[in-house]
């Protein structure tokens, strides 16, 4: 009998042409999980059975110039008696309305639920390159509020819209837009969306925007901007704002081997490793941040050690590094722990051929130096760079080059490390490369020691740059030659050394680990890498009167 009804009632109201008739859109946004469905009756015929949350009915005729019953009533109900509110309605003929359902099932609620109904509705644009937009307030847990524009520089497009209450039509030029929900007085961010009225091809179109859902989301869905077309069915949610944030962990603390990262509250980042970033992530713009640091395995942000408020710009990209000490001694010097903030991050390089280096401080112990590039002579590259600071990126050609970090007056060297960008293939990439770790471990809880290590932009763990090779004639070697190198499956050695016949060799990987090792003549040698992991490795030679380190090489 039901299916009969609702079928009679579709016929009636769809098919039937009225002596009086108006044109009616129906929107469902009462929030309350006790309405997530809900039937829809017309007088006593039901029509539209389990109406769902955030959506819309198209545009419909209906009996003008007669009262009707508009009832709402639970989805699956049995007949129009289950209503739980009925609204008597009067609509003019020709005319056209929006009616939302908005508010709480609890009928002693201030904001219960209720029919709102604008009476000046439209099926398309005024004119057809305009999009017209009708705001409506209809969250209601949220206060008086202004809607203003950002991107555009139209300001202020809605003034002090209270619960339950219509704008009336915004006639927008179809373009793409940037709005801003703030307080009534107009400075206070609320919640920051885009509006993208060309990207959805919406040119020619009207459609009404509703305040949707609770800004304390522990009572159901959460606050947002949701979009009704007129064709209706699910209504568009508006997409918030965002800028895009890699976060690298750089804090060579023990107490800070692994943390968790909570972002507004929730948890982000589980376990979070010393030497490791995140990709590149979408965060909220525009809006306060809450970026909070709490030992690993913690049970919420209340086990936070460090807190952090942030405002990220709509549209930009941050790289974020954590620095810094969290343990009260066994430390020198105790830095603090804190964020360090970079606000022009890149994801690619600027062009195809080069590779875009971003450079961080991070050192606690160590202190102000220049980086030097000596393999090609293009000399002094970063120029006084102190803990906690950035050096802008230095875009350069894609090769293998010797960085040298001296001290600040640029005549020390403390160490020569290998940037072995082309072999690599970091052609048209952007990387951050972090000073890391201590100087003298021994006054840091013999701590990491120091490096340069790089995070890429697709996250993961650092990879460290490898000391420079020391040259063949420290060691009296005649003939010291690797091949191929990089290597994929053997690594042939041809040696000469002027010393006795028979030599140790062992593999050595960047975390000091031998691997392989394997008795070698001087002569001819082929070793198996075939089971190594991709990565740079030292190889050592043992004779009888001493130990070297003479050489690197690169397993693909």
């Amino acid at each position: 009998m039901k299916n009969l009804l609702q079928l009679l009632a579709v016929v009636i109201i769809t098919s039937t042409t009225f002596a009086q008739s108006a044109r009616v859109q129906l929107i469902h946004n009462s929030a309350d999980p006790v309405a997530a469905e809900v039937d829809i009756y017309i007088g006593a015929l039901l029509a539209f059975d389990n109406f769902a949350f955030r959506t819309a009915t198209p545009f419909t005729s209906v009996p003008a110039g007669v009262e009707i019953e508009l009832s709402i009533a639970p989805g699956n109900s049995t007949s129009v008696d289950d209503a739980l509110i009925t609204k008597l309605v009067t609509f003019n003929e020709d005319k056209t309305y929006i009616v939302t359902a908005n508010g709480l099932v609890d009928p002693t609620s201030s904001q219960s639920l209720e029919l709102h109904i604008y009476g000046l509705g439209r099926e398309d644009a005024s004119v057809s390159s305009n999009v017209d937009v009708l705001v409506l307030h209809g969250s209601t847990d949220a206060p008086v509020v202004d809607v203003v524009e950002t991107d555009a520089g139209a300001g202020t497009i809605v003034d002090n819209i209270a619960y339950s209450q219509y704008q009336g039509y915004l006639e927008l030029p179809t373009a793409n837009y940037a709005i801003e929900v703030r307080d009534e007085t107009g400075t206070v961010t609320v919640a920051a969306y885009e509006l993208p009225l060309e990207a959805l091809g919406l040119n020619g179109q009207a459609l009404v925007a509703v305040a949707s859902g609770f800004l304390d989301d522990s009572q159901g869905s959460a606050f947002g901007i949701w979009a009704a077309l007129s064709t209706g069915g699910a209504l568009v949610e508006l997409p918030p704002s965002t800028a895009r944030v890699q976060i690298i962990h750089n804090s060579a603390d023990a107490a800070a081997n692994e943390v968790d990262v909570y972002i507004g509250g929730d948890l982000a980042l589980d376990n979070f490793a010393f030497r490791t970033a995140t990709p590149f992530i979408d965060l909220l713009s525009n809006v306060e941040v809450e970026i909070a640091v709490a030992p690993a395995n913690s049970s919420s942000v209340d086990d936070a050690i460090a807190t952090f408020i942030a405002i990220l710009m709509r549209q930009e990209s941050y790289v974020v590094v954590a620095n810094g000490i969290v343990s009260p001694s066994g430390y020198n010097p105790p830095t603090p722990f804190g964020l360090s903030v970079y606000g022009m991050g890149r994801e690619v390089a600027t062009s195809t051929t080069n590779t875009d280096i971003l450079v961080h401080h991070g050192a606690t112990d160590a202190p102000i130096v220049d980086v030097v590039e000596t393999g090609f002579g293009a000399g002094t590259i970063v120029d006084n760079i102190a803990y906690g600071n950035f050096q802008g990126y230095l875009e350069i050609p894609t090769a293998d080059y010797t960085l040298e970090i001296r001290d600040e007056t640029g005549t020390v060297t403390v160490a020569s490390y290998e940037a072995p960008l082309s072999t690599f293939g970091l052609d048209g990439a952007a990387l951050t490369v972090v000073a890391s770790g201590f100087l003298d471990p021994t006054q840091n809880s013999d701590g990491p020691a120091f490096g340069l290590w790089v995070a890429l932009p697709s996250g993961g763990g650092l990879t460290e740059l490898p000391l420079t090779a020391l040259g063949v004639e420290s060691f009296d070697i005649n003939t010291f030659v690797m091949y191929p190198n990089p290597a994929t499956n053997q690594l042939n050695i041809s040696l000469d050394m002027n010393e006795s016949s028979m030599y140790n060799l062992s593999v050595i990987d960047m975390m000091g680990r031998t691997i392989f090792q394997q008795e070698i003549q001087s002569s001819v040698n082929t070793i198996d890498v075939s089971r190594m992991a991709s990565g740079i490795y030292n190889i050592s030679l043992e004779s009888e009167s001493k130990i070297i380190v003479a050489k690197k090489f690169i397993k693909i």
